[in-house]
């Protein structure tokens, strides 16, 4: 797979500017601002200290922000420390102490279905008064519910978090992307269905639900009866595809441009963190559509992504609280999401960079926001941890075999009563 070059050399261009000292115990770079005072500020500077955990590949864009945040906040000095963590890992590590600053930080960045979870703990700061109004003026209903606890906004949204399909156009035309059937019949298509992410798209676009409409603890995961073991059913059959391959997007990235047909990979789902990659791949032969049809029970059925939010969230124990609250809204603002975008073709959240004209002529944005509004249900902020253990497991016994045609209504019951009986929510 080609390597990264465009997202490593602008990482390394931020570090080398930005970076002093020396590795944190906890694998981050202490990175220190020295004094942010304008000449033209006269006031009472505050010496601060502000910790912010971020994915690896998001680093050099967090840096590049706190510098602007620094001069911006002229009242404050401040000694900046960066680690890095993935959104997806966010809450394993906060929870494991979440007072521990050095090791979870101030500010986070993490995926909304981890929000339950860390109110639970207290772990995350609620938000209100400006910084809230903002979360509702800037974002639309879904990335406001996607970072919404019993009634209150703990996040602010800084991109949406869901995923749609890369194709090369030399192989598939815009409208054989409509329908997997299509798509198999001319190349090869990868999707990792044994993460629970992908895996839940043609089941819930076939009736099956989370939590009712995505947010309702009281209900339950519901993959019961006919409009479950048919999904199960389609999957045995789709696995048993040669056509269809069980493939990371990562790796399916590697694969796209292979000179062997038997292993040449021509679209797989992934999300916008991928377009770079693919563009370097496929250049002008990059397509992006929405999720394609799949064949269930005799009919096309349109497979629905699960569709949340990645949201900067405060810890409670931060020491300058107000800084924290002030940083996690400066990172979610329209000019810093816009920056977001350029640097690694990130998705606004904020509906006015959303709205830019490079925004919404971007394939891959324009892919995502159609999936967001049309082929997609909210991923649930709470009770997931059972589902994606669960969805693997079952995942690789319907690519194992031991998930049968006949047997497939029987295992698909057991798997909805596991999914259920494990919850925590």
């Amino acid at each position: 797979m080609k390597k990264k070059f465009l997202s490593l050399m602008m990482a390394g261009a931020m570090t080398a500017a930005l970076v002093v000292g020396c590795t944190s115990p906890g694998g981050g770079q202490n990175a220190s601002s020295g004094s942010n005072s304008s000449a033209a500020y006269t006031g009472t500077v505050e010496d601060v200290s502000l910790t912010v955990m971020t994915p690896t590949e998001d680093d050099a864009w967090v840096r590049q922000e706190s510098a602007a945040f620094g001069k911006a906040h002229p009242e404050y000095r401040i000694t900046w420390n960066y680690l890095q963590t993935s959104e997806a890992d966010a809450k394993d590590v906060i929870l494991k102490d979440p007072t521990a600053i050095s090791q979870c930080g101030d500010v986070y960045m993490f995926a909304n279905d981890q929000l339950a979870s860390l109110v639970k703990a207290n772990a995350i700061l609620k938000l209100g008064g400006s910084t809230a109004d903002a979360v509702r003026a800037d974002n639309g209903e879904a990335m406001i519910a996607s970072v919404t606890y019993q009634d209150s906004i703990y996040a602010v949204p800084y991109t949406s978090n869901t995923w749609f399909m890369f194709y090369d156009k030399s192989v598939f035309s815009e409208s054989d992307v409509k329908s997997l059937d299509t798509m198999l019949s001319k190349g090869r298509v990868a999707m990792d269905i044994t993460n629970g992410w992908y895996f839940a798209a043609p089941y819930v676009g076939n009736g099956c639900t989370f939590y009712g409409n995505g947010n309702d603890e009281s209900a339950k995961i519901d993959f019961s009866g006919d409009k479950a073991a048919n999904v199960t059913k389609a999957l045995i059959a789709l696995v048993g595809n040669k056509n269809f391959v069980v493939a990371t997007p990562e790796d399916a990235i590697g694969q796209l441009l292979n000179d062997d047909p038997s292993k040449k990979i021509s679209a797989f789902m992934g999300g916008s963190w991928n377009t770079m990659d693919v563009k370097e791949m496929l250049g002008d032969n990059m397509g992006c559509a929405v999720l394609p049809t799949i064949r269930i029970d005799g009919k096309d059925v349109q497979m629905k992504a699960f569709t949340g939010s990645k949201a900067l969230g405060v810890n409670p124990n931060a020491k300058n609280q107000k800084a924290a609250v002030e940083l996690a809204s400066f990172l979610g603002s329209e000019q810093a999401q816009l920056d977001h975008f350029t640097m690694r073709q990130i998705p606004p959240t904020n509906t006015k960079a959303a709205s830019s004209a490079d925004v919404k002529t971007d394939p891959a944005c324009a892919a995502q926001a159609a999936v967001a509004l049309n082929t997609s249900v909210l991923q649930p902020a709470f009770g997931m941890d059972s589902w994606w253990n669960a969805a693997k497991y079952f995942a690789k016994a319907i690519i194992s075999g031991e998930v049968t045609e006949e047997n497939a209504a029987e295992k698909t019951a057991v798997f909805n009563e596991t999914i259920n009986s494990t919850v925590v929510n």
